[in-house]
């Protein structure tokens, strides 16, 4: 069978792709400017929610993109378009940043100087955490991000026609320079957006911690659109459980690293005990944050783990979708628990409000809008990467 016999373009991509996104980024933005004019403060921190959470999708499916070239795997060549897509979010950042950099004053302490200026451990962090440097942080960052993005995107969707090799070879060595980039900026990234919010409080593995819940939402969001697309008639024959398999189990050894490193961070802070750690937690075990808490573990841990144990499990589509899903929650979860409770009214404990469930289908819209766009006219498989005949045969 010809490379060229898998060509597919955009105008055979399911139309809900497309029809769903538009109905949910409308009905989600309207929303979202109702929420801000409701209750400006609640709406910000929920918007930073969003933002992270794009940050990881977007982000995360380009270090998947690296990671492919880097390691030099088969398995994945057929599905890399899907990453390919999903990163497309990382452009649209210069975008949704602007809200956030506009209500900085309602997300971070240290933007006031009238608080800097009577707390010794702001004015310590001051030459770190200034408006002025932090800016360009995130614009910096954001930057490097859409640079790696179009240099990969360009050479694979060019080798699609030229079928040269020389631009895998150009892919490798650009990964290999993005991946160290990568450990450092969604490092600093996970300080200054989520961290800083609680200026006073450090991890030395918060980084970590972010960068494990990116990657399991990455995959996630992957996996669920393969699956969905092989349900569609997509990808067929060649999809097999063999590929199944390696989604499944990459699921499941980052389930187990994200609770490693959770459980790495809870621990340590609490053998030490030292008041200036514990008391970030203290503050997720005030009222009904510790039933969140809770939930946390079960969601993100104990469910998937169950779930994905078996290796049947790793091969069953339904299962796959089911579980992709719910860890896109689980990482949404995870992103509200770290930074709502910052927020004033939230402190000593959660309290309902509709204007937390606006954000997530704002978000929905847009990684749909997203996916459509990048997607629209190109290959979903790389027919002109030399590995892809090796990936389609792949098995175990």
């Amino acid at each position: 069978m010809h490379q060229t016999d898998f060509l597919y373009k955009n105008k055979e991509l399911p139309i809900s792709l497309k029809n769903y996104g538009i109905i949910f980024f409308i009905v989600g933005l309207a929303l979202a400017l109702v929420a801000f004019i409701v209750d400006k403060e609640r709406a910000i921190f929920n918007y930073l929610v969003l933002y992270s959470m794009l940050i990881s999708i977007g982000l995360g499916s380009l270090f998947l993109i690296a990671l492919e070239y880097v390691a030099g795997a088969d398995w994945s060549v057929p599905f890399r378009r899907i990453p390919e897509f999903l990163s497309g979010i990382l452009p649209l950042l210069f975008i949704l940043v602007i809200p956030l950099l506009i209500f900085n004053h309602d997300l971070f302490h240290w933007t006031h100087k009238e608080i800097v200026e009577q707390d010794e451990i702001l004015k310590g962090k001051e030459p770190y955490l200034n408006i002025t440097f932090f800016i360009i942080r995130v614009i910096a960052f954001i930057s490097i991000w859409v640079i790696f993005f179009l240099v990969l995107r360009k050479n694979s969707l060019s080798q699609d026609y030229s079928k040269d090799q020389n631009l895998t070879r150009k892919n490798i060595i650009i990964s290999a320079i993005f991946i160290p980039t990568f450990a450092i900026t969604i490092t600093f990234t996970a300080i200054d957006w989520l961290m800083s919010l609680e200026p006073h409080w450090f991890s030395t593995i918060f980084g970590v911690y972010y960068f494990s819940g990116t990657v399991i939402c990455a995959i996630a969001s992957v996996t669920l659109i393969i699956v969905y697309l092989k349900e569609k008639g997509y990808y067929n024959p060649w999809i097999t459980n063999d590929h199944l398999y390696s989604f499944g189990a990459l699921l499941f050894a980052f389930v187990n690293f994200w609770a490693y490193i959770a459980f790495s961070q809870f621990m340590l802070i609490w053998y030490a005990n030292l008041p200036e750690e514990t008391f970030w937690f203290l503050t997720r075990w005030e009222g009904s944050w510790k039933v969140i808490s809770i939930l946390l573990i079960i969601v993100h841990f104990v469910v998937p783990y169950s779930v994905l144990l078996s290796q049947p499990s790793k091969m069953n589509p339904n299962r796959l979708k089911f579980i992709s899903i719910w860890l896109i929650f689980a990482h949404l979860l995870d992103l509200f628990w770290l930074i709502m409770p910052n927020m004033n009214e939230l402190k000593k404990g959660y309290n309902f409000s509709w204007i937390d469930f606006v954000f997530p289908v704002l978000g929905i819209g847009l990684v749909l809008i997203v996916f459509n766009f990048f997607s629209k006219n190109k290959n979903l498989i790389p027919v002109g990467d030399p590995k892809l005949n090796k990936g389609l045969n792949f098995h175990l």
